[in-house]
């Protein structure tokens, strides 16, 4: 009899022995869904669903960029000039148009990318040796040259390197930290260098028509000095606006405007 009874729990626990090893718990699932998210979906933030509040602030400065260009094309000093300075625009505005739905940017990087093209439109308007404002500064901080190219170049590496952050940053495995830092830097200095190549070019097939283009008021290191000044922009944007940065990533990947 006690052999029996023994003869039948050995049985039963062969039974749960040989229980489908295939049977998953819903948390192992889940686990498993996780990790396949991670591996194969690693940037599904990028394809972002924004709301349409976030799409008014772009749309709103995309019209006070076109009413500062039409008003930057009256009377220019050089019309030349103008259009050479102004190039930017005409290439940058229609990307931004055609990924806002697939890849809208941060309202941060919109709201500096138009003050970009104000800093473009005014130089080539007045060219850049002749702003007006760069003559208050010439005046005020005693300087020997009209200052204004200057400031051109220290935007032209203060906005790329929020640009370049951001794209690194949602795009590629790149995490916060020197290596990023690193990075952002050495791109905005590389494109601080083709623009120094196309001056260069511009010279040597427009040539002296395109001594307003260049900008270099009779400094020999001018071309060292735009280059420096794009890469102390660059590293000061990192510096300053890291964290906003950050936030306004944050609220983009949660739908906020």
């Amino acid at each position: 009899m006690n052999h029996g009874k023994e003869k039948e729990a050995d049985c039963q626990a062969h039974h749960q022995t040989q229980a489908p090893q295939g049977d998953e718990t819903p948390q192992d699932s889940q686990d498993e869904d996780s990790t396949h998210t991670r591996g194969t979906g690693r940037r599904a933030s990028t394809a972002l669903s924004v709301p349409v509040s976030h799409n008014r602030l772009p749309v709103v400065l995309l019209l006070l960029v076109a009413v500062a260009l039409a008003i930057s094309a009256v009377h220019v000093t050089d019309r030349i000039t103008w259009w050479l300075e102004v190039a930017p625009i005409f290439l940058v505005v229609p990307v931004l148009i055609y990924t806002a739905r697939r890849f809208p940017l941060t309202n941060l990087l919109y709201v500096l990318i138009a003050i970009h093209a104000v800093i473009l439109m005014v130089g080539g308007h007045y060219t850049y040796a002749q702003v007006p404002f760069g003559f208050w500064l010439q005046d005020v901080l005693d300087l020997s040259r009209n200052p204004y190219d200057r400031i051109g170049h220290f935007a032209q590496g203060f906005v790329p390197a929020i640009a370049a952050r951001e794209v690194l940053l949602r795009q590629t495995p790149l995490r916060r930290g020197g290596w990023l830092f690193f990075i952002v830097a050495s791109i905005c200095l590389a494109i601080s260098a083709c623009y120094e190549f196309i001056e260069w070019f511009t010279a040597v097939v427009g040539g002296g028509t395109a001594e307003a283009f260049l900008g270099t008021q009779g400094d020999v290191w001018d071309t060292q000095w735009d280059m420096l000044t794009a890469l102390i922009g660059a590293i000061t944007a990192q510096l300053t606006l890291s964290r906003v940065h950050d936030h306004a990533l944050a609220r983009l990947a949660g739908g906020a405007p």
